[in-house]
């Protein structure tokens, strides 16, 4: 069961990810739209910037479940040195609680947010605020499945408990520094 959901969840964050791409994609072409209208043909677009806007939104939302799901966001390297080794498991334990709680006020406020704006148009174009607004939960939707993977292959021993690529170096963690005991 516990490698199905993974699956399910690499593949949700693979989707994620290919999403928050296309939208930088999508945001970057109509910026340089937008200043090229507005600067080479001096008759800027109406509609760019806030399609820009949104679609950058967009972009950061969907990217927060591959960053959730590698630790990216959840790891302060420096805790996860002072606490025992014992209690790793624990520490990563609590992370993950305060990321879900956090996720969770975002999907109930940012649904609160769409259902408010959905009677409002984008400035510009004549599509509904809902569009943008409805990234927040949807995001943070993936973002709660992509956490709660990384804990469950964590426990299960399928993947390294803590942060995924640490900046310490292997001979910082054991205490000596890269040149000592070593002979010149």
């Amino acid at each position: 069961m516990l490698a199905v959901f993974l699956r399910f969840e690499h593949q949700l964050t693979r989707f994620a990810m290919l999403l928050a791409v296309s939208m930088l994609a999508i945001s970057v072409t109509l910026s340089f739209y937008q200043v090229l209208t507005r600067f080479v043909f001096n008759a800027p677009s109406t509609w760019t910037e806030v399609a820009s806007r949104a679609a950058m939104i967009w972009c950061v939302f969907m990217a927060a479940a591959a960053t959730f799901r590698g630790g990216y966001m959840m790891a302060v390297e420096v805790v996860y040195k002072v606490v025992p080794a014992r209690f790793i498991t624990l520490l990563e334990v609590a992370i993950v609680v305060c990321c879900l709680l956090v996720l969770g006020v975002l999907i109930h406020y940012g649904i609160q947010m769409t259902m408010r704006v959905s009677n409002q148009t984008m400035s510009g174009m004549n599509i509904s605020m809902a569009w943008a607004y409805a990234a927040i939960p949807t995001g943070s939707f993936f973002a709660i499945v992509a956490v709660i993977a990384r804990l469950l292959a964590q426990l299960s021993g399928r993947e390294k408990v803590g942060p995924e690529n640490s900046e310490i170096a292997p001979e910082a963690q054991d205490g000596q520094l890269p040149n000592e005991g070593s002979q010149p």
